[in-house]
């Protein structure tokens, strides 16, 4: 399996040593302007803003035009980098912005790419200005040298002095290849430091990533669910069912069989009612098809109705949940009421589930005699996995004389 390596800055600067000398220098040539164009921009809208800062509205339209050009600006460097330097630096992913001013500069006063990337157009200026002064000099200066040596050799003037001449040159000419590649990669490696994303940006975006991974994922096993329990209610259940309705009649119809064969029918019969008892609760285990069509009320409605211990049933929710949401809700419901009916001794129980704002929060309230425990039971502990696998929470309050309270708070969509 072949893996990813993520390289530093440095490791790209020094991989990036060995790019055409000429491809380097128009580099280090062509920055200088941007540059210059970009803290231009830069200082004059910044300096409009503090000149004006009594008008409100100045300040307030120059820098949001700032923070307007700043992203295009830093696109622009990364241009020149992918262009003369075969470097691509990924832009920061960002939300789409506010068409409120105020909420816009104030998103992009807290964000800190906004501030790296400033700080890279103040501090291109310096290296770009200081690399072409350089490139300049020992290119210019290698031209000049071997012209003032090749003059004074054809003049007929002092060998020494020629000779001196045509050192230089050739010392400028070594240099300038140098000063051209330590230029650009000092710039490389402060463009992708600040023009590119963060460490905290790539973790950001990787949480992300995974967030949606484990989404597709959950909602995958909740289709497959689905799926099984519409192929066992229109296969296996409907078999059952026909053999049980046969071995019935068989049962009350024929009554002269002898003793053996009737008990075998007898047992028959009732083990096929068993069964299909139980595959009607592995059904509606996997997941009721009254959720899908009707909703939550509905489905819990009939968890309600089932339950041995007596349920007081409260549901307000305007707007449906996503199906995996709703899923969640009800299987919290059940295990909770199951786990009543088996071990709490209460008299009666209490289900609310309401819409607040974008979530939605469901409570099971029993008196019963508390003491409730994840760490005892796999169930309880299955709750609030599951709770988790969609950025929801799950919380137990059972002290020991109860009563017990379990609270899931789940994001609407």
């Amino acid at each position: 399996m072949a893996l990813t390596q993520t390289l530093t800055p440095w490791d790209r600067m020094r991989s990036h040593w060995a790019a055409p000398t000429w491809l380097r220098t128009a580099h280090v040539v062509t920055g200088a302007p941007i540059a210059l164009l970009a803290l231009t921009v830069i200082g004059s809208l910044a300096a409009l803003s503090i000149v004006f800062i009594w008008t409100i509205a100045v300040p307030l339209v120059a820098l949001t035009l700032l923070f307007w050009l700043l992203p295009r600006l830093s696109a622009l460097q990364r241009g020149r980098f992918a262009a003369f330097l075969s470097v691509e630096i990924a832009a920061v992913r960002r939300g789409r912005g506010s068409r409120n001013p105020f909420k816009f500069l104030y998103a992009e006063i807290r964000d800190p790419g906004t501030w790296r990337q400033l700080a890279y157009h103040l501090l291109a200026p310096v290296i770009t200005v200081i690399g072409l002064f350089a490139v300049v000099v020992a290119w210019s200066g290698t031209l000049a040298s071997a012209l003032l040596a090749l003059t004074r050799w054809t003049e007929g003037g002092s060998d020494g002095e020629g000779a001196l001449w045509a050192l230089l040159a050739v010392a400028l000419a070594v240099a300038g290849p140098w000063a051209a590649r330590l230029i650009s990669s000092v710039d490389e490696v402060a463009a992708v430091s600040l023009l590119g994303p963060s460490a905290r940006d790539v973790l950001t975006e990787r949480v992300e990533s995974l967030r949606e991974s484990r989404a597709d994922v959950i909602d995958a096993a909740d289709a497959e669910r689905r799926r099984m329990e519409r192929d066992l209610h229109d296969g296996a259940q409907r078999r059952l069912v026909w053999l049980a309705m046969n071995l019935g009649m068989a049962r009350t119809t024929l009554k002269d069989l002898p003793e053996p064969a009737a008990l075998a029918i007898a047992q028959a019969h009732d083990e096929a009612k068993l069964a299909l008892k139980e595959l009607r609760d592995l059904v509606r285990g996997l997941h009721p098809a009254v959720l899908d069509e009707q909703g939550l009320d509905a489905a819990l409605s009939g968890v309600a109705a089932r339950s041995p211990v007596p349920v007081r049933l409260t549901v307000d929710v305007v707007r449906r949940p996503s199906p995996t949401i709703e899923a969640v809700a009800f299987f919290v419901v059940s295990e909770a009421l199951t786990n009543v009916a088996k071990h709490a001794q209460a008299h009666e129980a209490f289900v609310t589930v309401r819409q607040s704002g974008d979530r939605l929060v469901v409570e099971v309230l029993d008196d019963g005699s508390g003491g409730a425990d994840p760490a005892e039971g796999s169930g309880l502990r299955g709750l609030i996995q599951r709770a988790g696998s969609v950025d929801g929470t799950l919380t137990i309050l059972s002290p020991e004389g109860g009563p017990t309270t379990i609270r899931a708070d789940l994001p609407c969509g």
